[in-house]
């Protein structure tokens, strides 16, 4: 399989000429949507359907952020402001004997619109430990304080994905919780040593069996002083790899962010060397997406064996 180790995102509501020529010509591995994409049920499943036929390709990927609450990119189409993680999370903190019904039942009503539509990624289940420092950006995206509870409630959302043949996303390992600032804006630091971190933040990720994750923008320093997660190989090698036990595709996030501190080929660039598999773009600016996808290399080996897993598991 030859494409090119990114995630590309696009600017409207049909694919433009040149859209299609990148495509077509650049291999991308797949394609964000967001709520810029989307306008009803007909428009975003013609969409869908262009993509996959501009790249001949009927199981390529495409990933939405459809997490419930803040987090809705369908809202065009359905109404999910009410249903943030934190929401199912306090349903099982309060020991509601229907909270796995109910969250069942939620998950399969999403699970069969993004099908309806052709989504086959969704990124949830949000993994980060909520804590009293946690900064509103990610907030009630969390389902708990409770590392524990994280854990058993992300596994539990995972196999539901996987009976509907969606993949998942986890995120943002190794962990966001701690982050007093909006990593879409600067960077944030987390000062915490590695016994902390190991028992809270790490332990909501450890042994989660999905296909696919999605980095933070964190400098840790206790782990590696000079570079943030995304861009450190000791904390892709060492936490996110061997502690935490992540063997799926890794997924940098956004390189257009502010946290990172260089241009996106350079973001993008450092990402793969540290570690992760591919370099998710969401800015959506074509000429920018040429560029970077003429800019980096193709899948690794890797990569090619975790996507045909992926493409199985969707049949």
């Amino acid at each position: 399989m030859i494409r090119k180790a990114a995630i590309i995102s696009i600017s409207g509501l049909v694919l433009t000429s040149e859209e299609k020529n990148i495509i077509n010509k650049e291999k991308p591995w797949g394609i964000i949507l967001f709520k810029r994409n989307i306008k009803s049920l007909d428009q975003i499943t013609k969409l869908i359907s262009s993509i996959r036929k501009t790249i001949k390709d009927k199981k390529f990927p495409i990933m939405l952020d459809e997490e419930g609450g803040r987090v809705s990119r369908l809202s065009h189409l359905v109404n999910n402001s009410f249903y943030n993680q934190k929401f199912f999370g306090n349903l099982f903190e309060k020991k509601n004997s229907h909270a796995k019904i109910i969250y069942k039942n939620y998950t399969n009503s999403i699970c069969s619109i993004l099908k309806k539509i052709g989504v086959n990624i969704n990124t949830v289940p949000v993994l980060d430990s909520l804590n009293n420092i946690t900064h509103k950006s990610i907030g009630n995206r969390c389902f708990s304080k409770n590392p524990k509870l994280v854990n058993k409630l992300g596994k539990f959302c995972v196999n539901l994905y996987k009976k509907n043949k969606i993949a998942t996303v986890i995120k943002h390992i190794p962990g966001h919780g701690l982050a007093k600032s909006d990593s879409h804006h600067m960077l944030p630091v987390v000062k915490k040593n590695f016994s902390y971190l190991k028992k809270n933040d790490f332990n909501s990720f450890k042994n989660t069996k999905s296909l696919f994750a999605m980095t933070a923008h964190i400098l840790y320093t206790k782990l590696d002083s000079n570079n943030c997660a995304t861009h450190s190989k000791k904390i892709i090698k060492n936490i996110i790899r061997k502690e935490i036990g992540f063997n799926g595709i890794l997924i940098s996030d956004d390189i257009s962010m502010k946290a990172l501190k260089y241009d996106i080929y350079t973001n993008a660039k450092f990402s793969l060397k540290s570690g992760c598999n591919l370099v998710l773009y969401c800015a959506g600016r074509a000429s920018e997406t040429k560029k970077l996808l003429k800019f980096l290399p193709n899948i690794d080996k890797f990569t090619v064996k975790k996507t045909s897993e992926f493409y199985r598991y969707l049949s």
